[in-house]
């Protein structure tokens, strides 16, 4: 459930940041990112 979560999270991240001006690659590199991030994040909690 925590991927889940994660992912839907990375995906509006990276819809807002990297969808208007980088194209698909620019979303796809921010989803990334933005999921590795958000790693950290959820082994806090």
């Amino acid at each position: 459930m925590k991927n889940l979560v994660r992912a839907i999270i990375a995906a509006v991240g990276a819809k807002k940041i990297g969808g208007g001006r980088c194209g698909c690659i620019g979303t796809v590199v921010v989803f990334l990112i933005l999921y590795w991030l958000l790693g950290y994040v959820f082994e806090v909690f």
